[in-house]
């Protein structure tokens, strides 16, 4: 592996590679891709940089995700495609950056649902379709309702079952879940009673599914909902583990959006809102935990199949930690160090975890620092398909990488583009990394220019001293954004 010291904080790279015990030099696997493997994409919302052991977490347990990183490879520089939910899930599933994808913001649509991916958008799931795979995606998609061409299933997904919406998403005991284009009721579930919670009956049919197309070649999207807020999970084991162990500060409400005390059941109940939780911290822990469970029966289950050489498991977050419903990243150390939560364009806002596993191809406990985004992720199952990488992608297969090879290309530089908290850019290019808050306002916009290498936690502000840096990067926010009637950021000042 090249040396990743300078990207990552130290605490956490000593943590992350005693956790699994990560190699430092590559060993070329000389692999050969069999035809068609199956690939599984597991794609987590708002679990930051160090929330799992192996990049460092201490006070929660994630043996399952540890495991899969250490039959794999662990990316120390791999970056979502934004830093909210709706736009990175359009940059992952388009290839594309959201200075050129089609959704760059979370705008949302009354009575349920977000803004929809048109019709020309060229998906992952459909790229592989030309191939034969058999597609299904299970979780939270937020890309448009069944009723626009924005549905999973008019997006190349034979298969689609969750919520569609993200707000639903979000309450984890909803009235009802989307199965392809119906809705699928939740028994006992009528925004009063919490009986059926939404992630296990999902990971339910992730499970289905893996099952009746073992003897096929399939793609597996699963964009689970755990840990964004609310904090909720069923009162057994494995919030009882961390019940008692931490300090807590009761959360009561949302009072940002309806008044507290928006309990399912209360008189001003609104899904807009989050429940309150008496124990935020160990809600927090058990939410994880519970995801780390369900990644570690899909393992199970492709091993048991006898799927575990011919499949791929990805696994990554769609930004950084939030603060919401009680959340404390800061007391789990989940930006890994970094500066920065989601909604914000420093590495903790955008830089996640990425784990690739595939025994017998991906070399055993080895990690990297190739830099990396979700735009990436097209062209590179294309390529593990056998499929000719289309053109209009701003990816680069990571293909080369994680089979060990000396042909990996890099980028010359990545971007983003924010339209919340009026308006931010980031632009990434070799060490240096510039940001730009307030760009919505001619009078407020800030500068900001940071060196990655010799400073990783952002807190050294070279704009001033490297003005010529600064125009060059400017530059090329300007040649990354291409604008639409609904997106459109002046770049330059």
């Amino acid at each position: 592996m090249k040396a990743n010291q300078f990207f990552m904080p130290a605490l956490t790279l000593a943590a992350s590679l005693g956790a699994c015990s990560h190699s430092k030099t590559r060993l070329d696997s000389n692999a050969s891709i069999p035809a068609k493997p199956n690939i599984i994409y597991i794609l987590t919302d708002d679990l930051g940089y160090g929330d799992l052991g192996c990049y460092g977490q201490e006070k929660i347990k994630t043996p399952n995700i540890d495991k899969l990183a250490a039959q794999g490879m662990l990316f120390t520089r791999h970056y979502s495609g934004s830093t909210v939910c709706a736009p990175s899930r359009s940059s992952l599933l388009t290839g594309l950056h959201t200075g050129h994808t089609y959704i760059r913001g979370n705008t949302e649509i009354q009575p349920e649902g977000q803004e929809p991916i048109p019709a020309e958008a060229l998906t992952i799931a459909e790229v592989l379709k030309t191939q034969g795979y058999v597609t299904g995606a299970f979780g939270k998609w937020g890309l448009g309702m069944a009723d626009t061409e924005g549905s999973p299933n008019k997006q190349g997904f034979d298969q689609y079952f969750g919520p569609l919406c993200q707000r639903n998403a979000h309450r984890y005991y909803p009235t009802y879940l989307w199965e392809n284009e119906h809705k699928f009721m939740l028994g006992g579930n009528d925004w009063t009673h919490k009986v059926t919670y939404a992630p296990d009956v999902i990971q339910a049919r992730v499970l289905d599914f893996i099952k009746a197309n073992k003897d096929t070649s399939f793609f597996l999207y699963v964009p689970c909902a755990l840990p964004h807020a609310e904090l909720l999970v069923p009162d057994d084991s494995l919030l009882q583990k961390y019940k008692g162990v931490f300090e807590e500060t009761p959360f009561g409400g949302n009072p940002q959006n309806v008044h507290e005390g928006n309990d399912y059941g209360s008189p001003d109940f609104s899904i807009q809102g989050y429940a309150p939780q008496p124990t935020p911290k160990a809600a927090f822990a058990a939410m994880v935990s519970r995801l780390d469970l369900y990644v570690g029966e899909i393992m199970e289950l492709v091993n048991e199949l006898g799927l575990t050489e011919n499949t791929i498991i990805v696994f990554t977050s769609d930004n950084g930690p939030h603060r919401e419903a009680g959340a404390d990243p800061d007391f789990f150390g989940s930006n890994g160090g970094l500066r920065g939560y989601k909604r914000d364009m420093y590495e903790g806002g955008i830089r996640v975890p990425m784990i690739a596993s595939w025994p017998g191809k991906i070399q055993a406990g080895s990690s990297t620092d190739h830099i990396s985004a979700f735009w990436d992720v097209l062209p590179t199952f294309a390529e593990i398909a056998g499929i000719e990488i289309p053109e209009k992608t701003d990816g680069i297969s990571f293909l080369p990488e994680i089979l060990g090879s000396d042909t990996q290309k890099d980028h010359d530089y990545l971007y983003w583009e924010f339209y919340e908290m009026n308006g931010r850019l980031a632009v990434l290019k070799d060490d240096w990394k510039l940001i730009r808050y307030d760009v919505k306002s001619a009078d407020k916009i800030t500068m900001e220019l940071y060196n990655l290498k010799e400073d990783p936690k952002e807190q050294n502000n070279l704009a001033e001293k490297f003005p010529d840096r600064v125009n060059e990067m400017l530059k090329l926010m300007t040649e990354a954004h291409t604008p639409t009637e609904k997106y459109s950021i002046q770049a330059n000042p």
